[in-house]
């Protein structure tokens, strides 16, 4: 039997004219993404957040990369539903429109994935606060942040370390040797696999507690429940949403065993201040009236200690049918009243139905079309970078959907796609009034 074998032939070089080149062009939703950027001036104020990160004169080597260029790609992640850099700087690479959204030529080499990791490590975690601040101060001049009533919930977010790499914490020893460890002293043949696992599933007080067990590739990382219900180590984010518009006000990573009530209080502190950063002619007293959440968020020295600050807590006590209120304080009960009468209160209940759609939508947007619901990073300092610029994405599609009606690209296909149906009624329509059969004019159409 014969087997047909191509020649594989050198290809020569050739010469192409620039011009006959094909020509970068942002699609219609990029080039609306720029135009968005472009009225809050959000090159130039980038620049001046971001000129102590770099030197003024170029000392060798390759020049840095544009920090509007690498917010601008992580920009195309958040859009495109890409979990990780690698996939970013290829996508980049790859797309006409987005080198174009990017000031890329078809002959310029974007930044690779490696470049995106340097450029994070550059920039400190308060100019990513400062990058998240500037858009909620275009977002308060559209009059989309209000400030007056806000939702605070948390999600789950799966890190990038695998149960099979546990250590223990004091000794660094793996999880197998352990166990085998256990085994030897329990008089079971280590060797023995089957049996091995057997032990291990019947030993008593078998439990993978954070207290004793890390991931050392990423040591910040706890060991817990994902949405799928599947026991993984995860990260907590957390929003704090405006519940008049849906703006989120704060974002941030908590570690995956951190309760919802501990140190609330500090959190609800933290989102006044940022409020009184992007809206300081609005008075005081009118921001943070109210806030909102399920009752995991709920404790009574929590709640007293919002109160302090002028905040009503609209918060579902689940506590209340089981409460000792004859061992309570005087200060507690009354506490325990104000709580009660703001979520039993018209407003009240009219707060807790927006927990939904403002809400649980910036998870869904962020973690589940965003790209963050997994990450390849590490480390709650690189996640907390990477989910700041989320939420800022996340805002910044609220404020072009008040400008354009188009906020994400989902939005776009789907409005096309409507544009073009109605295009085909309106011609279908124009040739029935000529006096053709409606198949006649669908076969003309198609």
């Amino acid at each position: 039997m014969f087997e047909r074998r191509k020649k594989e032939q050198e290809q020569g070089e050739f010469w192409v004219r620039a011009s006959e080149l094909p020509k970068a062009t942002p699609s219609r939703f990029y080039e609306l993404v720029d135009r968005t950027l472009n009225k809050m001036e959000f090159a130039a104020r980038v620049w001046a957040l971001c000129r102590s990160a770099y030197a003024e004169e170029a000392k060798g080597g390759r020049p840095g990369i544009d920090p509007v260029v690498y917010l601008k790609m992580l920009m195309v992640g958040f859009f495109e539903d890409l979990p990780s850099e690698r996939a970013i700087a290829s996508r980049c690479a790859d797309s006409l429109s987005v080198r174009a959204f990017l000031g890329y030529d078809l002959t310029e080499a974007t930044p690779e994935h490696s470049s995106l990791t340097v450029i994070r490590q550059r920039l400190g975690l308060e100019i990513y606060q400062r990058v998240f601040e500037l858009i909620l101060v275009a977002l308060r001049e559209h009059g989309l942040l209000k400030g007056r009533h806000l939702g605070i919930d948390s999600s789950v977010l799966e890190a990038n370390a695998s149960l099979q790499s546990l250590v223990e914490r004091n000794t660094e020893e793996d999880y197998w040797t352990y166990v085998k460890r256990l085994a030897g002293q329990a008089e079971v043949d280590p060797k023995d696999i089957d049996g091995l696992r057997r032990f291990d599933r019947n030993r008593p007080k078998r439990k993978t507690s954070n207290q004793q067990w890390l991931n050392p590739h990423d040591r910040e990382a706890k060991i817990g429940k994902t949405k799928r219900g599947v026991t993984a180590f995860i990260y907590k984010p957390e929003h704090v949403v405006d519940l008049d518009s849906g703006a989120i006000v704060v974002a941030e990573i908590l570690p995956g065993d951190q309760g919802d009530t501990t140190g609330l209080k500090q959190r609800m502190v933290e989102a006044r201040k940022t409020l009184r950063r992007t809206m300081p002619k609005v008075a005081a007293k009118k921001l943070m009236q109210s806030v909102v959440a399920d009752k995991g968020y709920f404790a009574l020295e929590e709640i007293k200690s919002i109160q302090e600050l002028g905040t009503k807590t609209v918060i579902n006590d689940k506590w209340e049918k089981t409460r000792p209120y004859k061992r309570l304080s005087m200060e507690d009960r009354q506490a325990l009243r104000r709580a009660k009468q703001a979520r039993e209160s018209k407003q009240g209940r009219a707060l807790l139905g927006q927990r939904g759609p403002y809400l649980e939508r910036s998870f869904f947007h962020i973690l589940d079309h965003g790209g963050l619901r997994w990450t390849s990073l590490r480390g709650r300092t690189n996640l907390t970078k990477r989910y700041k610029l989320g939420a800022a994405f996340y805002n910044l599609s609220q404020l072009m959907r008040k400008l354009y009606g188009i906020g994400t690209t989902r939005q776009w296909i789907a409005a096309s796609k409507n544009d073009l149906a109605a295009f085909f009624a309106l011609l279908k329509s124009l040739l029935l009034k000529t006096g053709h059969s409606a198949d006649h004019c669908l076969l003309r159409v198609s």
